[in-house]
C-alpha cells in the first residue's frame, strides 16, 4: 500500500485584523489553523530567480521551484568555423552523467590558427618603421609582440575553434555553464611548443538518462492522500464568520468581576519545569511571553486545561498552576513535560459586539446585502480552499510517490543549481520576513552558508530534481502539449507582475521557466487521470 500523504488545509484569515496587543504566541499556544486563505498568485513567475544570482523576484511571490531541470541547448558556440584538417575527439562516460571528452588537434589545424593569429598582430600592432596594417616579417612581428604572447595567443586560438567541434556531439543535452577545460594552460603551451600540435581534456554535464524500475511505473501510480476530519469548509467558513463578527466589536475593560470564556486578557506567563526526581526545576523559554493576547474563546487551540485554569482570574491578579503537555504535542521536546505555569493578567476585556443580523452584512463582507448572503459567500470561498488543498496535497502526494520509481545519475552542476535557486527563494523569503541587514544577509548568503545548505538538504534536493525528471520525461513519452495561446498570457502574465513591481527580468528566461511550469501541469493533469488515488480520513 503505498505511504499515506497528509493533507493540512487551514481556513483562517480573510482580512488582516489583528488586535494592537502584543500576539507573539508561546508553546502553551497550539494554534488549530489547518486552513489559511492566501492571496493566489501566478504559479510560473516564481520558479527562477535566486538571490544567490542576483535577480530578485516579487517578494510576494516566493515558493520552491519545481520543474526546473532541463538540459540547456546552444550553450557552446556551434558556428561551423571549418577546420583544415578534422580533429580526433575520445569521448568517456564519467560519474554523475559527467562526459570528457579528450581532444586532438592536429599540426596542420595548429599552423593554420598561428597563421591566423600572426595576420591578426600584424592588423593591431604598430611596429617602428612599418606602417600600420602593411606586412611586417614574421621574426620582426615576433619580436615586437613578444614570442610567448604570441604562443599564448595561438593556443588560444586553437581552443576557440576547435572547442565547438569537439562539443558537437554533446550540445544539445550539455548543462549550461558545466563546460570545463580541464587541462592546464602550462601543459597546453609545453605541448604546442615541443609538438606543434595539441592535445586537452574538457569535461561537461549532460542531461541523465532516466530509468524507470519498473518501466512505466508511473502508468501505475497507487496513492494515498490522508484528509484531516476535524477540519472542513463548512466549520471553517462559520469560524471565519465569528471571527470577522468579534473583529467588529469594541474591546471594553471588565473591573467587577473575573476571565469568563468570550473575554480577552493581555498576561504575562512564565514556566518551570516540574521535576519528578526532586531535582531543581528549569525555565521553559519557549512557553513564556509578556503582554500576550489571550482570546479565551480559543480554548480549543491552547495548552488542555490551561484555559480552566484561567478562568475566574482578575486584572492584577496571579495565579499559578500545574500542567502536561501531552505527547502530540507539536514542540517534540516539550512532549511529556510536567509543567509549573505562573500567570499574571494584567488587562481583562470584554467585547461589546453589535447584534448579528442583515444591518452589518455589508461590514462583515463588503458587497453583501443578507447575513445569509455572507454565509454562502465565505463558505463558496472555503470550498474553493478546501478543494484548492485537497488537489495540492494530490499533487503532493503523487510527486513523492513519482520519483522513488526513477533512477538517474545526477550531474554536479544540476545538484548545485536547483539547491542554490532552493536556497535563494529562502533567503528572499527570510529577507521578506525579517529585513535583514547587509551584513546578516552577507553572511547568510556566502559560500560556506550555502555549501552547508547544499550538505544538510542533500536528500531533498535530490528527490526534487528526480521529481522534475521523472516530470520531464513523461510530457516528453505522452507527447503532451499546451497551446500557444496558454504560452503567452502565462509568459505576458509573468512579465506583467515583474513590471509592477519594478523588478529586472530576462524575458527569454521568464519563457523558458514558464514552459517548465506549463509542462507539469500538464503531466500532473495526466497523472491525477491515470493514477489509483485513495482518499482517506484521520
Amino acid at each position: 500500500m503505498a505511504t499515506p500523504i497528509s493533507m493540512q488545509f487551514n481556513p483562517s484569515i480573510l482580512s488582516n485584523i489583528s488586535p494592537s496587543v502584543n500576539n507573539t504566541k508561546p508553546q502553551f499556544f497550539q494554534p488549530n489553523d489547518k486552513f489559511l486563505i492566501k492571496q493566489k498568485v501566478s504559479s510560473s513567475s516564481h520558479q527562477f530567480s535566486s538571490f544567490l544570482q542576483q535577480q530578485q523576484l516579487p517578494l510576494h511571490q516566493l515558493e520552491t521551484p519545481r520543474f526546473v531541470a532541463k538540459a540547456a541547448t546552444g550553450v557552446v558556440d556551434t558556428v561551423e568555423d571549418k577546420l583544415p584538417a578534422d580533429i580526433h575527439v575520445t569521448e568517456t562516460q564519467e560519474p554523475n552523467s559527467r562526459v570528457r571528452l579528450t581532444v586532438e588537434v592536429p599540426t596542420v589545424v595548429c599552423d593554420d590558427c598561428y597563421r591566423r593569429v600572426i595576420k591578426e598582430f600584424t592588423k593591431l600592432s604598430k611596429v617602428p618603421g612599418f606602417r600600420p596594417g602593411k606586412n611586417v616579417p614574421e621574426d620582426i612581428l615576433v619580436g615586437f609582440v613578444g614570442k610567448q604572447n604570441v604562443q599564448k595567443a595561438a593556443v588560444e586560438s586553437i581552443l576557440k575553434r576547435t572547442l565547438p567541434h569537439a562539443m558537437s556531439s554533446v550540445t544539445k543535452k550539455a548543462f549550461e555553464d558545466s563546460i570545463r577545460i580541464v587541462t592546464k594552460f602550462e601543459e597546453l603551451e609545453k605541448t604546442y611548443l615541443s609538438q606543434n600540435s595539441l592535445r586537452y581534456d574538457v569535461v561537461v554535464d549532460v542531461a541523465p538518462e532516466i530509468k524507470w524500475k519498473p518501466e512505466d511505473a508511473y502508468k501505475n501510480l497507487k496513492v494515498v492522500v490522508e484528509l484531516d476530519s476535524d477540519m472542513d469548509a463548512q466549520t471553517a467558513s462559520e469560524k471565519e464568520l465569528i471571527r470577522r463578527h468579534k473583529s467588529l466589536g469594541a474591546l471594553k475593560i471588565v473591573t467587577d468581576r473575573g476571565l469568563q470564556v468570550g473575554d480577552v486578557a493581555v498576561i504575562d506567563i512564565s514556566a518551570t519545569t516540574i521535576e519528578q526526581d526532586g531535582s531543581d526545576a528549569k525555565s521553559i523559554p519557549a512557553a513564556e511571553s509578556k503582554g500576550f493576547n489571550f482570546d479565551s474563546e480559543e480554548g480549543d487551540n491552547v495548552l488542555p486545561g490551561f484555559r480552566d485554569a484561567m478562568i475566574g482570574i482578575k486584572r492584577g491578579e496571579t495565579k499559578s498552576f500545574p500542567l502536561v503537555f501531552p505527547d502530540s504535542w507539536k514542540q517534540e521536546d516539550l512532549r511529556g513535560v510536567h509543567a509549573q505555569f505562573t500567570v499574571e493578567c494584567k488587562e481583562l476585556f470584554y467585547r461589546d459586539l453589535p447584534e448579528l443580523n442583515d444591518s452589518i452584512a455589508e461590514k462583515l463582507l463588503p458587497g453583501c446585502s443578507s447575513i445569509e448572503e455572507v454565509k454562502q459567500a465565505l463558505l463558496q470561498r472555503c470550498l474553493e480552499i478546501e478543494q484548492a488543498a485537497k488537489d495540492q496535497a494530490t499533487d503532493n502526494a503523487i510527486l513523492d510517490q513519482l520519483y522513488k520509481f526513477v533512477e538517474v545519475d545526477i550531474p554536479q552542476s544540476l545538484f548545485e543549481e536547483q539547491g542554490r535557486q532552493l536556497y535563494g527563494a529562502q533567503l528572499l523569503q527570510l529577507q521578506a520576513n525579517m529585513k535583514l541587514n547587509e551584513q546578516q544577509l552577507a553572511s547568510l548568503s556566502s559560500p560556506r552558508a550555502v555549501n552547508e545548505f547544499l550538505e544538510t538538504q542533500k536528500e531533498n534536493i535530490t528527490s526534487i530534481i528526480k521529481q522534475n525528471l521523472a516530470v520531464g520525461d513523461i510530457y516528453t513519452r505522452e507527447n503532451l502539449h499546451f497551446s500557444t495561446e496558454e504560452l503567452v498570457n502565462e509568459v505576458q502574465n509573468s512579465i506583467q507582475e515583474f513590471k509592477q513591481h519594478k523588478q529586472e527580468y530576462d524575458e527569454d528566461r521568464v519563457k523558458q521557466q514558464v514552459q517548465e511550469v506549463l509542462e507539469g501541469a500538464k503531466v500532473l493533469e495526466w497523472l491525477r487521470e491515470n493514477a489509483e488515488i485513495q482518499y482517506i480520513t484521520r
